[in-house]
This record gives C-alpha cells, structure tokens and sequence, in this order.
C-alpha cells in the first residue's frame, strides 16, 4: 500500500469512527448535558496522556463557549491539584481503557469532595464507568494505527463527541456571538467578533452623498474625491434612494458618454443592499461575499428611518483583519 493509500485509508477509518457515535448521542449524552447545565461550579476535564490532550482542548472549548471549564492532570491531582475541585463541579473523566490508573486514583477523592463524575470511556464496563454518575460511550472499532496501539481514531472520535458536547451547551445556554467575542478579545478572532460596522465604516464628512437632481458627471467628481468607487443617492432629508458605483458608470459607458449629462438617477442602482450601524462587521462581509451574481464592494449604511448615514468599503474589513 502506497503512502497516500494508507493516509486516506487513516482519513476514512476516522472518519467513520466518528459516523459510529451519532447514534450514542442519547439519553446518557442529554442527561450528561443537564448535568453540566445544573452544575453550581465548573466542568473540569481529566485524562491522561493523549486522552489528557484532548481533554485540555475540550475544557479550552467548553470555557470559550459559556461553560466555565479546567482541566486537571490527574498526576497532579494526586500531589495536591485535587483542591481546586469543588463539591458544585462536574468532572468529565476520559480514559479509552477506563482503567487508567492516574484516573482511577482520584476518583475516591472526588467522592469524598462530593463533585459530579461523568466517563467519557471506549469500555463502558470499566471500572471508570462503574464509578461514573453518566457514562458516555465513546468507543471505537479499530484505531487507525496498524498496529492497533497508537490512539488515532479513538482520540479523534473523543475530540468530536467533546465538540458535540460542547456545542449542544452553547445552545441551551442561547450563548451569543456577542458573549463568545468577550471571551476572544486578542487577535484576528477577536476583530472579526468585536468590530460593528459604526466602527469602522465611512461616516460625516467621508461619507459621499449626492442628491437625485445632480448629473452623473458631478456625482463621478464626488466619487474620485471620496475614493470609494461610489456616491448614495440621498433626497432632501439624506434619505437613502439608491448607490451609483464605478460600475454602474461602466457598463454606461458601453452606450456612449450622453449619459454623463443626465441626473444620476437614470443609471443608479435602485434599492441597493444596505445594513445598519449596530451589526457586526463579520456580518457585513458575509452580506458583500454572497451577493449575487458576484461579490460588491461596497455597502451603504442606513439608520431606522432609512437615512444614508455611512458607506462601508471591502478594503475598510481587509485593514481591520475581519477578512
């Protein structure tokens, strides 16, 4: 077998190790998700070794997603870590075997602290599912390993349950893009979720409007001073009517240059795609992406009574990182 036969070979059996859990998410998964949802503390995940890795990135995402969540090396729990858990917490404990000894250990201290145990485990007649309040069934038939002992489709299959897991609290928690932005302030994540389109959008003196009686040849003028590759088309009370962009003057141009003396309505967009100031500025972008037949560039911003109060260009979302 070729290197890349065996690569989409480890693919499938993955893949279908994963397709094995969709029927075990029942009762046990629904009574584990009320378990956490009535939990008067945190979630704290446990496991060892590669199960420990994937417990880390299930408590990182269970944390960024409304369920205040750590993770405890079940080593360390032993030596003294156990006194961060508390009587109101819900331990989700992973082992594949379900006889991990680390994990075994502290399962008597979590007892005694009084906290909440569910196993994640790939044997649910292991001695961490007999000790287990809910035990979730996570086994697979084969590892993708050739061997049959690296943890490949195991871990994998883990890593998806842990997902649905944690996805199906954020939704019963009605956990919002808003709230999820608080958690990821840094970086490229957090512009995308914190910016709103008032934040950077082309407002005042920037934003090009030009009335319904002016010419096309005086409404281009505003649009090379702004730089924007568009004008509003506002009435007398700054009410939106319509967009002429540089393609609007384009395909124009395709009929002769008359047009350059008429009033700027004769070849504007009409009822153009607009957004208000309070949505988020990821939203804007997926508005202009999925325009069709193609993409637009630009994007006119409204308020509640329709006035044209700012224009929010593509390259405005590439310099802010939101693309």
């Amino acid at each position: 077998m070729s290197e890349l036969e065996q690569a989409r070979k480890v693919l499938q059996m993955e893949a279908d190790a994963i397709e094995e859990l969709i029927p075990r998410v029942d009762e046990h998964f629904a009574a584990a998700v009320q378990m956490i949802l009535g939990c008067s503390g945190r979630t704290v995940i446990t496991g060892m070794g590669k199960s420990g890795i994937i417990g880390r990135k299930m408590a990182a995402t269970l944390a960024s997603t409304g369920t205040p969540s750590f993770y405890l090396h079940p080593a360390e729990g032993i030596h003294g870590d156990l006194g961060m858990v508390t009587e109101g917490d819900v331990v989700i404990a992973l082992s594949n075997s379900g006889e991990t000894a680390e994990v075994l250990h502290i399962l008597p201290s979590l007892r005694r602290i009084g906290a909440k145990i569910i196993a994640m485990v790939g044997n649910a007649t292991s001695t961490l599912a007999k000790n287990a309040d809910i035990v979730l069934d996570v086994a697979v038939s084969q590892e993708a390993c050739p061997l049959g002992l690296a943890p490949t489709s195991s871990t994998t299959a883990a890593l998806a349950y842990g997902d649905a897991l944690a996805i199906a609290l954020l939704s019963a928690r009605k956990f919002t893009a808003d709230q999820f932005a608080i958690f990821h302030p840094g970086g490229s994540l957090g512009r995308k979720l914190l910016l709103t389109v008032n934040d950077i959008m082309h407002k005042g003196q920037e934003n090009p409007l030009v009335t319904a009686d002016i010419t096309v040849k005086d409404a281009l003028f505003v649009i090379t001073d702004k730089g924007l590759g568009a004008v509003a088309v506002v009435d007398q009370d700054k009410k939106m009517l319509g967009i002429l962009t540089d393609g609007d003057v384009r395909r124009a141009l395709s009929h002769g240059f008359d047009f350059l003396a008429k009033p700027v309505t004769e070849i504007m967009t009409t009822n153009p795609i607009t957004i208000t100031k309070d949505r988020l500025a990821a939203e804007a972008l997926h508005i202009m992406e999925s325009h069709k037949p193609k993409p637009i560039t630009v994007l006119p911003v409204i308020d509640k009574n329709k006035h044209a109060i700012g224009l929010l260009h593509m390259t405005d979302l590439v310099h802010q990182g939101v693309v």
